[in-house]
Parts: structure tokens; sequence; C-alpha cells
């Protein structure tokens, strides 16, 4: 029998369960094997006799491996290449900002370097979205919880992590189980990540949308539109097809109603196709009722799997002008970030450095910058 990671907590706490083991000892050995890499269950001090054969004959201290470390000539960004147990790859990308450098309430931020970590919720994606490389790959399997939370694990002894986006490969609400479980193991001891500096993805499967707030309080929703009409947005993300933009917006309304916070809207800008000033007014008229923060995307080029172009330089800051000066809507532009080493937005597919790899502004700083404004 497979063994499962020791980070897969809906597991190891039913074993303990079973065996009448107190789950209070988990973070105790999570802290330990965080902190000793490559130690045995058995070297993990003051447990009681009984879990050290249970931990042995079921769990590892990792089942996944780093393949590859990738640093970007940005000296800011870096990808993780993670090998999973069954063979397969996802990637993580941390992403690092001074917040000396950015501005808060009219005053320079106190602080320093935060780091934030985009993990993957799946190997490949089933989504299917026209800009996305990882979506090129079709949908391979489901990370168990145990598989996500080991991304952070492996992130943290590269560098203190402050931040978790699940905007990595996949679709992180048709993982939703483990995606919860995995987000909860996050928060809690000894990672203590807050769930408001936790944001979560998706295309808008609205069934779990209607339950995120309730199983995780607190964390926040980003939401990829990338258009204002159904059409054009079937067009660009096929699986949009299965929820109308109708339906989707009072899946929003309730969310919001019952969280009370801010919406982030992922916008990709592609050329021609739904950067129109046009289109700007009518997102807006779309989001009036909401509180949201859209955050524009410069689409990044996957290579010889485009079939977009990148809007213009000119045209992201005329829809951005839009948004913000006629409608006042909060609205930023992505820093481009680990273009290089195929980590930015929408570039996330699975390439082996030696093995046939893909050819490699105004701006938006951390995540955290804009859930506190």
């Amino acid at each position: 029998m497979a063994l499962k990671s020791i980070f897969d907590s809906g597991a190891l706490r039913t074993e303990l369960e079973k065996a009448g083991i107190k789950t209070s000892f988990i973070p105790i050995i999570w802290k330990y094997v965080i902190q000793n890499p490559n130690c045995e269950f058995d070297e993990i001090p003051s447990l009681p006799s009984a879990i050290y054969p249970l931990l042995q004959s079921k769990f590892k201290t990792c089942t996944s491996t780093v393949d590859t470390v990738l640093e970007s000539n940005d000296n800011v960004t870096t990808k993780l290449l993670v090998k999973l147990k069954n063979g397969a790859f996802v990637e993580a990308v941390i992403m690092r900002y001074d917040s000396r450098l950015g501005i808060c309430g009219g005053k320079p931020r106190p602080g320093g370097v935060r780091a934030t970590l985009c993990v993957s919720s799946q190997v490949g994606c089933k989504m299917a979205c026209t800009f996305c490389a990882t979506g090129s790959m079709g949908f391979k399997n489901n990370l168990s919880s145990g598989e996500i939370v080991e991304q952070l694990v492996h992130a943290s002894r590269i560098c203190e992590i402050r931040n978790i986006v699940f905007m990595g490969m996949g679709e992180p609400m048709n993982n939703y189980t483990s995606l919860v479980e995995a987000v909860r193991s996050m928060i809690g001891y000894p990672f203590l990540i807050s769930p408001r500096r936790i944001t979560i993805s998706t295309v808008g499967i609205i069934p779990c949308i209607k339950k995120l707030h309730d199983d995780l309080p607190s964390v926040n929703l980003a939401v990829s539109l990338h258009a204002p009409d159904q059409k054009t947005r079937c067009e660009i993300m096929p699986t949009a097809s299965k929820f109308s933009l109708e339906q989707l917006m009072e899946a929003l309304r309730v969310f919001q109603q019952k969280s009370q916070q801010k919406i982030f809207i992922e916008y990709i800008m592609l050329n021609g196709k739904n950067d129109s000033e046009e289109q700007a007014h009518d997102l807006a008229k779309l989001l009036e009722k909401f509180q949201v923060v859209i955050n524009l995307i410069p689409f990044n080029p996957i290579g010889s799997l485009s079939t977009h172009s990148t809007s213009t330089d000119q045209g992201v800051v005329k829809f951005q002008q839009i948004l913000r000066g006629t409608y006042n809507i909060r609205t930023t532009i992505r820093k481009q970030m680990g273009q290089d080493i195929m980590g930015a937005c929408g570039q996330l597919v699975v390439s082996i450095p030696g093995k046939g790899s893909p050819e490699g502004s105004s701006s938006v700083p951390d995540i955290e910058d804009l859930i506190r404004v």
C-alpha cells in the first residue's frame, strides 16, 4: 500500500483516532518534519510509543521532491518543479516583494522583503482556457491535500512564505475537498498563514463559490472573469458555458454579502478580443454593485501554444483609466514576473529543463497590498 504524506491531515487524523492517539500531536510532528527534512519518524521526540510504528507503516515525511529550482533574471521569482509520488510533476512559484517600496494609506510601508507562494492544486487542468499553458496539458489528476501542503513545505525551506495564492496549475475548486483540507492545514500550527493572506482563484465553479465562505471564512476569492459578456467569455474559456454570467454574478453577490470582503477580479488583456474601451465600460457596469479589485493581467506568451497576442501597453492603461477614472473601481495592472522561466501568469506547464522545455509597467505589488486597501 502506497504511503501517504504526513501532511495529509485528514488521513493522519483518521489513523490517530482509530489508534486512540490524540490528534493534538499532529502539529508537533509537522513542526519537527519541517525543521528536519531528512528525518525518520522515530527521531521525533516526545510522542507516545504507539505512534511510531503507525507513522512508519502508513506515512512518509514527504511524498514529493523538488526536481528543479529555476531562478528568474528578475531576481525575485523562483520556480519549483515538484515531482509527485506517481511520477507526475507540478510547479510552484515564489514571488518576492519589498514592501518598503510600496505606499499604503499615503505612507511608506514598514517591513522588508516578503514572499508569496503560488501553488498548484492539480496536474494539468480540464478548463482548457485558450490563454493558459496548463490547459494545453489536459487534466491528469488531483493533488491530495498533503501534496498541496508539501509545496509550502518545500518553498518555506527556501524563504519565509507570507502569502499563498491558489493560482498555479489546475482549477482549485475542481479539487474542493483537498483544497479545503490543505488551507485548514496552512492556517493552523506550525504554518500559521493568516486566512486573509490566502487567495483562491477560480474560473467560476458556482456550487463551490457558494460553499467557500462557510468552509473557509476570511479566505480571499479571486475570479477569472476575462470578459464582460457571456459570448466572449465562452470563446476565451470554453467551460464558462456551464454557468451563465448572470448565475456567476449572483453567486458572487451572495459570497460578498456573507463574507463582507472585496472580491478580486482577474482579467487577462487579449489584443482585439476583450480589451476595447466599450468592453471596459461593460465590465464596470457588470461589477458596479460589487466591492472589487480588478487586476488587469498582460497576456504572457506561451510559445507555439499561443493563439492570442498581448494588448498594447497604451490599451491596457486606457482600459484601467476608464475603470478607475470613470467608475472609481480600484484597478491594478499585474507586474510581469518570471516570464523567462515560464513562471508568469498563464505560463505554468510542466517543462523539465533539458527535455524539450517551451520557449521561454504600472504594476500591482503584493496581493496583501490589495487586501489591505
